[in-house]
């Protein structure tokens, strides 16, 4: 009889080990299920070998193919009639700790390690999560394109058709079209006018709010799982298993 007891116990004993086993399983799958979905690191990002003319970059898929080829065009001829080069990346969302303004220079970086290489290069990319955008560009670029009028396409440029619902290929092919002027050598046309009164109600979630949802998740998850274990253990020290 003790001899029973004592295996029934065992078995008790590995199934609750089971049981356990399976709940961190289940915790260690909702964490990554929570952590951030489709994030994009600069070690993801391709590379640029010297005379690559890729000149967009489109990850997060928000242009159209007519869009991304008629920038590509543009981009293309003004690189052959200047040697000043622009390129373009939209990615869907960014690694945890990073700014679009720290993955532009990381970005910059990897493509053009040092200041010869980067002299006439021009990076801008936008993070399509959270619509912030940034701009980095070469020493060279600078004579030409300065600080203000770059920081200006970035954040003016680009974020007013985005402001005004999103409108991708209208904000990229806006900042296309004025950094081509001015590194042509045209008059800036400046940034676009936008209305005071403007009042867009923004439909996509900021990266705070995404991480809060993400931790809500695992949050209920612990409380489901924090009622059923000892539910479960009082099951298996009862004999419920082992009839």
């Amino acid at each position: 009889m003790r001899q029973v007891f004592k295996l029934k116990m065992k078995r008790a004993g590995e199934l609750f080990d089971r049981l356990i086993i399976a709940t961190i399983a289940i915790v260690v799958g909702m964490l990554v299920v929570a952590a951030p979905v489709g994030a994009t690191g600069v070690y993801q990002m391709p590379n640029l070998n010297p005379g690559d003319r890729t000149w967009v970059i489109d990850d997060a898929e928000v242009l159209s193919p007519l869009t991304e080829n008629k920038i590509g065009k543009a981009l293309e001829n003004l690189a052959q009639e200047t040697g000043n080069e622009v390129r373009f990346v939209t990615i869907r969302r960014l690694d945890y700790g990073e700014t679009a303004e720290s993955f532009t220079d990381k970005l910059f970086e990897k493509w053009f390690p040092t200041a010869e290489a980067g002299e006439n290069q021009t990076v801008l990319v936008l993070d399509t999560l959270t619509n912030n955008s940034a701009i980095h560009t070469g020493e060279q670029v600078k004579t030409i394109l300065n600080d203000e009028i770059a920081q200006s396409i970035a954040q003016d440029t680009l974020q007013v058709p985005l402001r005004e619902g999103d409108k991708y290929n209208q904000a990229l092919s806006d900042a296309s079209d004025r950094a081509i002027a001015v590194l042509s050598g045209e008059p800036d046309p400046g940034p676009p006018t936008e209305e005071d009164t403007l009042n867009v109600e923004r439909t996509f979630a900021t990266a705070e709010e995404t991480d809060t949802q993400n931790a809500t998740v695992v949050v209920v998850v612990l409380l489901v799982l924090a009622t059923v274990i000892p539910m479960a253990t009082y099951y298996f020290y009862q004999g419920g298993f082992l009839q």
